[in-house]
């Protein structure tokens, strides 16, 4: 035997080739091999290697030398190797990510078949599965195979972890985990999740029926990177849906409130400890910018206005349309709004140019309502239409958004429709033959109970009677008889019946582009549908009752649900995920509405109060407070998002400041007043024309929180429905009921 190397000089019988680098590779030697050929043993004097000692010291001439992929194979051999010396028995090696892929795809296709209800928390596991599958596939150096893994599943992670998808995505390198910020966040802690019992039980049971199918692969990542608690799920109780989304139980104290997710890092599920002010606030990222337009869309737009300003030049001191519309596309924060591929919507016609020249002439035109100036409110009026006759039949009505039509929906199974104008209604003939009487109203049959919410498809009035026609086509509405039915304004018969709810449905809405419109019924359920699919698109599951009320963000990709269990849910549109858990009201949710920028969200309940919560935060913003009981049932926004208008069961219609801050802005949790108000349910009614009410307050009116800016109390006539329209002018409907709660 020869005396220690000298350096790393030539080495007899060594060839090049193999796991090194490229430019040096060694041939398919075994690391026996390499020990014997490439390090000559110690002197004679060191006494016997052992056999641990031996791949030692290969270990650490390969890793001087750079050899990365030829060490981590050794090591894999070593590890494997008996402790005595003993011949290696052959095991199967890792199969680089290829098993990886196969648990994947496992626990992804175990979640699309699960039950409805434990899919929104199974879903938590993808992207935790997702990171640890990948980081453990990058450090057994399968580089190849770790590019492909992420480059497959990525998509589905891009919007809910964006920022940890761009960081990962430069991992290819086992030394790239030491480099990386986020990686290493990752491997030093393990990923917490907060998991009902059953749901919980039920995968460990299929993952173990599932060993050599993937499952033994889950298993290990759950173990060694996850960090899952369990609760129980309670039967009713206000805290059992609190205590699950915050990481806890029945008993606050059992389980530390913390978020889910990395600690200190942003959160895999939007929770918070347990609507703490002090908190953080949900970090889950909302894009709260407007739907992005089509690009042909928005050159048939500006063209349209171009020929407009020419035909009605603008008046000195007033911005051109064409201006008007560069301004509003520069005011869109583009990286802010959602994809249209995430909410598609079909090809634009010339109708939707149209509409969209008339929005922008709309808000040139507009009214516009300035903040509030030494202590004064902006000046808002109310036009108020009251339906006689009615006998209490009627349970809601909606104006068109070309404030041509008003829509009323009876108890007796039928729909009301009239022209706001007294003009007659006209219809395509049937059968080419003409109708020889038109009247001013229509009555539309088909439900087979009680008509509980109408909504008008969007529309816009066009003035030029040579264009294409922009107003309401059609009309929605949910009955007591478990269906949605479509309704055409131009023949005046109902299109389709949607059937999914199994229960009552209290309410239905368009979608702010139409196309998609969302229900919300007594089966504790809110559904999505698009009107060219007989079949809900989506169904969101998770209130503990009834959902009362429902509404779409205006960018599409949200939609938000009021329930009896009080209650207030952000869902995500795309996969249906819950986003954001508002708790706060003290009775029924009666009407919610998002503002036009898509920032604030205001919720109503029984009690007479009116709450703000900021969507980016997840928090309150303030409590409104002035309504009597029974319910305020609608709430209204005007364009620039300062003011809103709310109307319901007390007869009154109230406009409120939102920008002052009052003792509640801080967090102050005071109960409503208790106004002389009629409390009435949710099923008053409505029927023909108005005038203005006047702003003298009831006498007995206490507990009126200081940003309501004016009232407008009506004779006897409970609101249903108020509506700031695009020119931020106020309509508002209700029932003339005389005697009623006296």
């Amino acid at each position: 035997m020869s005396g220690p190397p000298q350096g790393p000089g030539p080495v007899r019988s060594m060839s090049v080739g193999g796991n090194g680098p490229p430019s040096a590779g060694l041939q398919a030697h075994t690391p026996m091999q390499q020990q014997q050929n490439a390090i000559p043993p110690p002197p004679p004097s060191s006494g016997p290697q052992s056999q641990q000692n031996l791949n030692q010291i290969v270990l650490e001439y390969l890793s001087k030398k750079g050899y990365v992929r030829t060490e981590a194979m050794l090591r894999k051999e070593s590890d494997m190797m008996p402790q005595n010396g003993s011949p290696l028995v052959t095991k199967e090696i890792d199969a680089g990510g290829a098993k990886f892929v196969k648990a994947f795809d496992l626990l992804r296709k175990y979640i699309d078949e699960s039950l409805e209800l434990y899919k929104p928390e199974l879903r938590k596991l993808l992207w935790p599965t997702f990171v640890y599958s990948f980081l453990k596939i990058v450090g057994d150096y399968f580089s190849k195979d770790a590019e492909a893994f992420f480059a497959s599943y990525r998509s589905l992670f891009e919007r809910d972890h964006a920022d940890d998808i761009r960081a990962l995505c430069s991992v290819l390198n086992p030394v790239h985990l030491e480099d990386s910020h986020v990686a290493k966040l990752y491997l030093q802690n393990k990923y917490r999740l907060t998991l009902t019992t059953m749901p919980f039980y039920n995968l460990i049971q299929f993952l173990e029926q599932k060993t050599f199918d993937g499952g033994e692969t889950i298993l290990n990542i759950i173990q060694a990177n996850l960090n899952i608690v369990t609760v129980e799920r309670a039967v009713s109780a206000e805290r059992s849906i609190a205590a699950i989304l915050s990481g806890g139980n029945a008993k606050d104290d059992d389980l530390p409130a913390e978020d889910e997710g990395i600690p200190g890092h942003a959160p895999g599920h939007p929770v918070r400890q347990q609507q703490n002010q002090e908190s953080e606030p949900a970090r889950i990222r909302l894009n709260l910018g407007p739907y992005p337009q089509e690009q042909e869309l928005q050159e048939d737009v500006r063209a349209a206005l171009e020929e407009e300003d020419a035909r009605n030049p603008p008046r000195p001191g007033q911005s051109s349309l064409v201006d008007e519309y560069e301004q509003r596309i520069k005011r869109e924060p583009t990286e802010d709004g959602p994809s249209r591929d995430l909410v598609p919507l079909p090809p634009s016609l010339a109708r939707d140019v149209s509409m969209e020249v008339q929005k922008i002439i709309e808000h040139r035109d507009r009214y516009r309502i300035q903040g509030r100036t030494g202590g004064v409110g902006p000046a808002v009026s109310v036009t108020m239409f009251t339906f006689h006759n009615t006998y209490d039949s009627i349970n809601c009505i909606d104006f068109s958004g070309d404030n041509q039509l008003v829509a009323a929906g009876m108890a007796e199974s039928y729909i009301r429709v009239w022209s706001l104008d007294g003009s007659p209604l006209k219809g395509k003939p049937v059968n080419g033959v003409e109708e020889t009487q038109p009247s001013s109203s229509r009555r539309l049959y088909g439900h087979s109970g009680p008509v509980y919410a109408v909504s008008f498809s969007p529309a816009t009035l066009n003035p030029d009677p040579q264009g294409p026609s922009t107003s309401a086509s059609y009309l929605l509405s949910c009955s007591a008889d478990k269906t949605i039915r479509l309704w055409s304004l131009d023949m005046w018969h109902c299109l389709v019946a949607y059937r999914g709810h199994d229960s009552p449905i209290w309410d239905v809405q368009w979608g702010p582009h139409g196309h998609y419109f969302l229900s919300g019924g007594n089966d504790h359920t809110a559904r999505l549908w698009a009107t060219d699919h007989i079949e809900p698109l989506r169904i969101f599951v998770g209130h503990d009752n009834d959902v009362d009320c429902v509404a779409f963000h205006p960018n599409n990709l949200y939609v938000f649900t009021g329930s009896s269990d009080r209650t207030v849910r952000m869902w995500n549109t795309p996969n249906g995920n819950c986003l954001r858990l508002f708790t706060g009201h003290t009775g029924v949710i009666t009407a919610i509405a998002c503002s036009p920028d898509g920032k604030t969200l205001a919720s109503a309940d029984d009690q007479g109060n009116i709450i703000l919560w900021t969507l980016d935060t997840g928090r309150r913003k303030k409590r409104m407070r002035g309504h009597g009981k029974g319910g305020i049932w609608s709430l209204s926004w005007s364009v620039e998002s300062t003011v809103l208008v709310s109307a319901g069961a007390d007869k009154t219609v109230r406009v409120w400041d939102v920008l002052q801050e009052t003792s509640e802005s801080k967090g102050a949790d005071g109960l409503a007043g208790k106004p002389d108000a009629v409390a009435l349910g949710k099923g008053g009614s409505v029927s023909g024309g108005g005038g203005v009410a006047g702003g003298k307050k009831a006498s007995k009116e206490t507990g009126v929180s200081t940003d309501q800016i004016s009232v407008f109390p009506t004779k006897d006539s409970p609101v249903y429905k108020v509506l700031f329209t695009r020119m931020n002018l106020v309509v508002a409907g209700g029932a003339f009921l005389p005697g009623v709660g006296r």
